[in-house]
Formats: structure tokens, C-alpha cells, sequence
């Protein structure tokens, strides 16, 4: 999907389009805008400049994605929102609304499998599909079918989406990115050395920053670089399994089919806070946050049909350091309260001195409400461990 949580927003607020807009800084309650709605208008009737920019933000959060327009000033995902206001100060700010992006996600995801049922998820705003035997599905290299798919979902989400249509998925990944936004890109097995290889081997997707770091070191910049080494060549600097996977994909090579039925090991859900919190001094604020937490994951798990056994907490202290503790229960569950009782468990075996950057909570152990393993009495099995004693004051 292109800028895909800008573009929802974007759909909430039309009068915005052509301006540089930055989502991120904390989940959205009341929008400030909002305030200076016109008696009976819409929230396309605010007007422009009641709207926050990023010029007068102060926090330390972070951009989960721009629009087009803001991406030109060079600001993106995951850039600190005070160092993007240097960029583009001009730039509007809106809070992140998970909840809309995740229902747009489910209704664009429907439009496709009402056309092309063979479809992996790959995520809230993107999925392979596999159009080998869906009818009409070869039509023009693929591009009638990606095409037909681009119209349904503008007509029924109001979204543009880019399509990369190629013999496997690790070429479609790099295709998708061609045409940005609203694009259909057609790549064949011959079009490998004239459309692949002259790209950064950062487009690989599976080629992270510290490996192209190191490619960079040994001269190797371009796709078609890393494919004039050798197999043994590439294996003594990165390992057996990188560098024999390396070498694969610079060839194109990729036979990895589309995954229908994939199946989660754990959900989560986490948040960082605006400022810091202290377990102590603002006990009630991360109380009340931490239950949130966990009824919004109870009914993600019920939503998907998931339980599970293993619940865990994760935090992060002021000074960017990470501790997780989780706990075994004797019987699978997707219950709010349960998942909130045995979270708090982990939390007393957790130091809490120190305040804190996020909060977040996990299910594991994953099985199919219903299911024959769901369903199962408990065993002899005990919990994984008991809270130990902390003076710590637990929220």
C-alpha cells in the first residue's frame, strides 16, 4: 500500500492532500483540530492551519510513515520527529490511530481474496500473491490482473496500492518499490541484469544495514557487484548460509512458494510513552496503560482465534536498556484479566527503579481456540516459574 497510514488519514482529513504530513508522537485520543471544528461541519471542514506542525513539536517520538510530499524533504519512517522538523518544519503531525489502519488493512485484504485466494500476509499494509492459476492471471505478463486488483481497492477503500508482478516473490518485493505510488511494475527472468542488478544491495530485502555496511567495505555496492563474486568467495566472508543465500538472490533466485496458512508464534502489543514514567510516581498512568495493553491483545487473539500459555512483559528504561520476563500458565487463554494478572506477575521479578521508555505484553505459545490442544486439560505441568519477593512498587 502506498504511505499507507498516511493515506488513511489522508481520506479522513481530504483537505490535507499535496501537503507534507507526518504520522507519529503517541496513539491518537482527541485530535487538537478537532476543537476548532465548525458547528455541524466535518472533519474535512477543519481548516489547514489548525492543524499542529512539526516546527512545534517537542517529545522525543518517532515517525511511523509520511506522505509523498514530506518524503521529498527527506523525512521518513522511523526518523526522530524533532530531527524531521529541521527537515520539513512546515510539516503537518498526526497522531498514529492503529485501530483505523488496522481496519483498512483487513478491508483491502478482503478485496483481494475475493479475486486472488492464494495470498500471504506479510503484514498490515502489504501481502504476496500468487496469480499462477487465478484466470486471466497470465494476461499481459500479469499486469491486467494487478491492474483489476488496483481498481477494486480503490473503489472499495478509496486507497492506491503499487504492484510488483515478477516469477518470485523476492523480484515482486523490489518490483513493488519501481512505480511508487500507484504503480504496476512487470519483471521478467531476462530483465534481471537490466533491472535488478544495477540497484543498491539495500533493495534486497533481507540485506539489513549492517551486512550492505559490510558489503560496502569489500566493494560491493550493487546488486550485480555482489552477483560477479562467487559463491565461495561470499561464503568465507559471511558464513555459510548468508553467503550461499546471498549468492542465490543476486541471480534472482527465490523459490520460496506463497504461504496461505501461516501460523503466529506470539502477538503483542506495546507502546512508548510521551515522556517517562515511574513505576512509583505515576503508578495509576502505567497501571491504566498496562491494562489497556492487554485487553487490546485479548481481543486481537480473539479476533484471530489464537489462545495461549506463555505471557510475558517487556520494558524499556530511560536509558534505552530492554528487560522481559514471562510466565507459563497451566491452561491456554485469550482473557484480558488473565493475561493482565499474570503480566503483573512478571512485573514484580522486573527491577522498577528506573523510568521507563515503553511498555509492552506478549502471548506465546500459541494454539487454535477450539482446537484439540486448546482444549486439553491442564497437565501436571506448573507454571514456569514464581514471582519472586521485589520492594519494587508494582503498577
Amino acid at each position: 500500500m502506498d504511505a499507507f497510514y498516511g493515506s488513511v488519514e489522508l481520506l479522513r482529513y481530504p483537505q490535507l492532500k499535496g501537503l507534507p504530513v507526518v504520522i507519529g508522537g503517541g496513539r491518537r485520543r482527541v485530535d487538537e483540530a478537532i476543537r476548532d471544528l465548525p458547528e455541524g461541519g466535518t472533519l474535512a471542514d477543519i481548516p489547514v492551519d489548525s492543524f499542529p506542525r512539526l516546527k512545534d513539536y517537542t517529545g522525543r517520538g518517532v515517525i511511523t510513515t509520511a506522505t509523498y510530499p514530506a518524503r521529498q524533504f527527506g523525512v521518513g519512517s522511523a526518523m526522530g520527529l524533532m530531527k524531521a522538523a529541521k527537515l520539513c518544519p512546515q510539516a503537518i503531525i498526526l497522531p498514529v490511530d492503529f485501530d483505523e489502519y488496522r481496519r483498512y488493512s483487513r478491508a483491502f485484504k478482503q478485496v483481494i481474496l475475493e479475486v486472488a485466494p492464494l495470498m500471504e500476509d506479510r503484514g498490515v499494509d502489504e501481502v504476496y500473491i500468487d496469480f499462477t492459476d487465478v484466470p486471466g492471471g497470465q494476461r499481459d505478463g500479469g499486469r491486467s490482473l494487478a491492474r483489476l486488483l488496483q481498481k477494486a481497492i480503490l473503489g472499495t477503500t478509496g486507497l492506491t496500492c503499487s504492484i510488483g508482478v515478477a516469477p518470485n516473490k523476492l523480484i515482486a518485493k523490489m518490483a513493488s518499490e519501481f512505480e511508487k505510488p500507484n504503480g504496476i511494475s512487470v519483471v521478467y527472468e531476462d530483465d534481471l541484469q537490466s533491472r535488478i542488478w544495477p540497484l543498491p544491495c539495500r533493495k534486497v530485502n533481507g540485506i539489513g544495514p549492517k551486512a550492505d555496511e559490510k558489503l560496502k567495505r569489500l566493494g560491493i555496492e550493487t546488486v550485480g557487484q555482489l552477483a560477479a563474486h562467487d559463491r565461495d568467495w561470499l561464503v568465507a566472508h559471511f558464513g555459510k548460509a548468508t553467503g550461499a543465500w546471498m549468492h542465490e538472490v543476486s541471480w534472482g533466485r527465490d523459490d520460496r512458494p506463497v504461504v496461505t496458512e501461516s501460523e503466529p508464534v506470539s502477538m503483542s502489543r506495546e507502546t512508548t510513552f510521551e515522556r517517562d514514567l515511574h513505576a512509583v510516581r505515576d503508578r495509576a498512568e502505567l497501571g491504566a496503560i498496562f491494562t489497556q495493553l492487554c485487553e487490546k491483545l485479548a481481543e486481537d487473539l480473539q479476533r484471530k482465534g489464537y489462545v495461549g500459555k506463555t505471557i510475558g512483559i517487556k520494558l524499556r528504561y530511560d536509558d534505552f536498556k530492554i528487560a522481559t520476563r514471562d510466565q507459563t500458565i497451566e491452561r491456554f487463554t485469550a482473557d484480558a484479566k488473565t493475561i493482565r494478572q499474570t503480566g503483573g506477575q512478571c512485573l514484580k521479578r522486573v527491577p522498577l527503579e528506573r523510568p521507563l521508555r515503553l511498555l509492552g505484553v506478549r502471548v506465546g505459545a500459541l494454539a487454535k481456540a477450539g482446537s484439540p490442544e486448546a482444549l486439553a486439560p491442564a497437565g501436571a505441568q506448573r507454571a514456569a516459574s514464581e514471582p519472586v519477593a521485589t520492594t519494587a512498587s508494582l503498577f
